[in-house]
């Protein structure tokens, strides 16, 4: 985030924000963490000031090479004291030692450079001043006024040799005492400024507890210059490990987005946001990792008088229930689903004994195995019996397949085989059928094609499949398989010229059970197992599936499967129904789809 103060009037919000994010997070709340607040900012200025009066009277008497290691090295310990507040949370001790040491340090400032008339007396002030600025009491003044008369009085009595018995002030040294002059003019909008934030937080705080919120303040930046104790209790850590860019940190990085583009909003005088966020908390122990993000609700607005942006943020249990529901739901659904897989293939699986006895007697009887039928009608209900149980148990194995492919039991074995002998295959197994409804059967087969290296048995049961649906959906007409090779991938596709598909239907088609209802498919027999199970098994082997179809117009189903190394980059194929308005699910040339099948 961006940590630039967005105008000079935030500077001393900000100021007191750095200091916050300085503090021992130990640090109690309160008046109490306002006195460590000003203490750090004294001793973190002190040293400045010391360097530059040191730096001035080393200059004086030796080079600048000696000048500036001398300021250095009074810097360095002058930062002591910061150090110490910083990471022991210990005010009063800190306070009585620089208290001390700027005393020490003002007196041999002065007997180096002439003592009591060295326009360096002048500071002696700063430490009344600075002590009784800390403390906000008469004692704190006293024991400063105590610090500098004994600063004063070191200056003028210490040995002749520290000043080496020459006086070297000068007027330069009066640029110190002016400056420290312009640093209290220039901090005198703390007071009003910090004053007025902390009235705010004990003003808002019962109302925090009303609405169980936390109370924040930021820059326009988005940097946290205030939380509230409050926060501690809704994500459990400290205020101060918000402060400065803390909470940004903590939004989850999907929200970050939305996070930013409120506070541009209110940066463009937008009316108040409200910005929903997961935010990382204090995870328990044993939970998962997901755990340690919860849902909450940060509502935002300008806050002209104060120069920033006030916001309130709150936990959102109705996202937070929505989730734990939708969670609760998908996974009841896979376990119904599952349930049903399973059910469906222990009932297949036990139904297929008994009809293939049925089938098989029924051929039996057929042949006249045992004798002659007495009559017609004999033969006539064998037959039927013998159609009936083969389309039953046709519909038995579809199921059955169709269940392992969604539970993922299904095996898929590759081998090597001529594509063309499946086709055949496939071809006369559906020729009696096509023959019946005087459709044309035709197959167009690439001689590049060869030997290919798929799984025969799905291969097979996707063109039956296919050319069966074909025909059965085609009152007259063609039926056509073509196929070719492309690169390392297998592209056939399965055409007629049969009733065609809407688009409602379309988008509906591959589910199981699912069938297209119209006048002429009323007449026809089927589950709308058929292209529920030519999906999966395509899916299975690497492939994928499109359909294009229209009313009146006919259906071509196109599939292309990995004959080889798989070959991920597909372009789709020209359609003769892209002229005449043709619905289209292009299942294996829409990207997210083919990535994710």
């Amino acid at each position: 985030m961006n940590t630039r103060v967005s105008l000079p009037a935030d500077w001393p919000v900000a100021l007191k924000a750095a200091c916050e994010r300085l503090l021992h997070p130990s640090a109690a709340t309160g008046a109490e963490r306002a006195r460590q607040l000003r203490l750090l900012g004294v001793l973190l200025v002190a040293p400045f000031f010391a360097a530059v009066a040191t730096m001035q009277i080393v200059a004086a008497r030796m080079d600048v090479i000696a000048a500036i290691s001398a300021a250095a090295l009074v810097f360095g310990l002058g930062l002591l004291p910061s150090l110490a507040l910083i990471a022991t949370a210990k005010p009063r001790m800190v306070d009585a030692a620089a208290l001390a040491f700027g005393a020490a340090v003002l007196g041999t400032l002065l007997a180096s450079s002439g003592g009591i008339t060295s326009p360096l007396v002048m500071m002696s002030v700063a430490l009344v001043f600075e002590a009784g600025w800390v403390g906000r009491t008469r004692k704190a003044a006293a024991w400063g006024l105590v610090a500098s008369v004994f600063a004063v009085v070191a200056g003028g009595i210490l040995p002749a040799w520290i000043g080496a018995g020459e006086n070297i002030s000068s007027a330069w040294q009066w640029v110190l005492p002016l400056f420290y002059a312009t640093t209290l003019v220039a901090r005198w909008p703390l007071v009003p400024a910090v004053e007025a934030v902390s009235s705010d937080e004990a003003s808002t705080f019962p109302l925090e507890e009303m609405i169980g919120a936390a109370s924040l303040r930021l820059q326009k930046s988005g940097e946290v210059v205030h939380a509230s104790p409050k926060a501690e209790e809704l994500l459990g850590v400290v205020p101060e490990m918000l402060l400065g860019s803390g909470l940004f940190d903590r939004i989850h990085v999907t929200d970050r987005i939305a996070w930013l583009s409120a506070l541009s909003a209110l940066r463009a005088d937008a009316a108040p946001q409200t910005v929903r966020l997961r935010l990382r908390v204090r995870a328990e122990e044993g939970l998962p990792v997901h755990a340690a993000y919860r849902n909450f609700i940060c509502d935002m607005v300008m806050d002209r008088r104060a120069g920033g942006i006030a916001a309130l943020l709150r936990e959102d249990p109705g996202t937070a229930a929505l989730e734990e529901a939708l969670a609760e739901t998908r996974r009841i659904t896979e376990v119904t689903s599952r349930s049903k897989d399973e059910m469906l293939a222990a009932v297949s699986h036990e139904l297929r004994t008994p009809l293939n006895a049925v089938v098989g007697f029924a051929d039996m009887l057929s042949n006249e195995m045992f004798g002659r039928f007495a009559n017609e009608k004999q033969r006539e209900y064998v037959e039927l019996i013998r159609e009936a149980g083969n389309h039953l148990l046709s519909v038995v194995n579809t199921i059955l397949d169709v269940s392992k492919v969604q539970s993922g039991t299904y095996g898929v074995e590759a081998e090597s085989f001529r594509f063309e002998d499946a086709v055949r295959l496939s071809v006369a197994m559906t020729a009696h059928q096509a023959q019946a409804k005087s459709v044309n059967l035709r197959t167009e087969i690439a001689d590049d094609i060869g030997t290919v290296h798929c799984d025969r048995r799905a291969i097979q049961q996707v063109l039956i499949n296919l050319l069966s649906n074909a025909v059965k959906f085609t009152p007259a007409g063609e039926v056509a398989l073509t196929a070719s090779r492309r690169g390392d991938r297998l592209e056939f596709t399965v055409s007629d010229t049969g009733i065609g598909i809407s688009a409602e239907d379309l988008e509906l088609l591959g589910t199981p059970f699912m069938q297209v209802r119209n006048d002429y498919t009323r007449t026809c027999q089927g589950t709308g197992l058929g292209l529920a199970l030519v999906k999966g098994l395509v899916r299975l082997q690497g492939g994928g599936l499109s359909i294009e179809s229209a009313p009146g117009m006919g259906t071509r189903v196109h599939v292309s499967l990995p004959a080889g190394p798989a070959v991920t980059d597909q372009k789709t194929e020209d359609s003769g129904f892209d002229e005449s308005g043709a619905n289209w699910n292009g299942e294996w040339y829409h990207d997210t789809l083919r990535k994710t099948a």
